[in-house]
């Protein structure tokens, strides 16, 4: 979905970049170039490769964010709840 939604950016950026003002073909060119690269090489490429080099340490939470609210979509009964005493450590 995101690149589908990257795709129609930069489509519409490129179609500035296609008018007779020079300002706008500028804007048009940068921003379509820069959502490219965004999608392709970071999105699809840097964000995956680092989830999977990370693993288990890709979802660590801090211990000064404990005060956050525990929002689990899925059951959780591999992984433990976290201990508030342990935040103080």
């Amino acid at each position: 979905m995101i690149t589908g939604a990257a795709l129609i950016m930069v489509s519409v950026f490129w179609g500035f970049a296609a008018g007779d003002l020079i300002g706008l073909q500028q804007m048009g060119f940068g921003l379509g170039t820069a959502i490219l690269i965004d999608a392709t090489i970071v999105r699809m490429v840097l964000v995956p490769a680092s989830m999977k080099m990370l693993g288990k340490w890709n979802w660590y939470l801090p211990g000064f964010l404990t005060w956050l609210p525990d929002l689990r979509v899925e059951s959780g009964d591999d992984m433990p709840a976290p201990d508030p005493a342990a935040a103080g450590d």
